[in-house]
């Protein structure tokens, strides 16, 4: 491999992908982050990594390591990114849906009781 090169042949610089910003605008985003891509907002005037990465998430939700890694960029370079296309209103997230809770059994075997008498 040539050095420079990325095993996706980007010869671009992170930094310049970012604009030499090294920090996203919002301190928010997870790994496991939901995007959703605005349908009304038209892609002229984003860069090719922003223009890709709203026709990845266009079809539905992805996850920001989804995005990362389908762009083939770090995820510090994705988040700045996508703080960018939040920050224009191109991208909204939502927080993925949180684990279920164990029921505590000592309810459950109160509920069971009660079904019990009751029958």
């Amino acid at each position: 491999m040539t050095p420079g090169r990325r095993p996706g042949g980007r010869l671009v610089r992170s930094y310049v992908v970012t604009d030499g910003r090294a920090h996203p605008s919002r301190n928010t985003l997870d790994l496991v982050t939901l995007l959703i891509a605005a349908d009304d907002l038209p892609l002229t005037g984003l860069n090719p990594e922003k223009r890709r990465l709203m026709e990845l998430c266009r079809p539905g939700a992805l996850s920001v390591a989804e995005v990362a890694g389908h762009l083939e960029l770090p995820v510090s370079v994705t988040k700045v990114l996508i703080a960018d296309l939040m920050d224009s209103g191109h991208l909204v997230t939502r927080a993925p849906v949180p684990a279920a809770r164990l029921s505590d059994a000592r309810i459950l075997q109160e509920v069971l009781d009660g079904l019990r008498a009751r029958l």
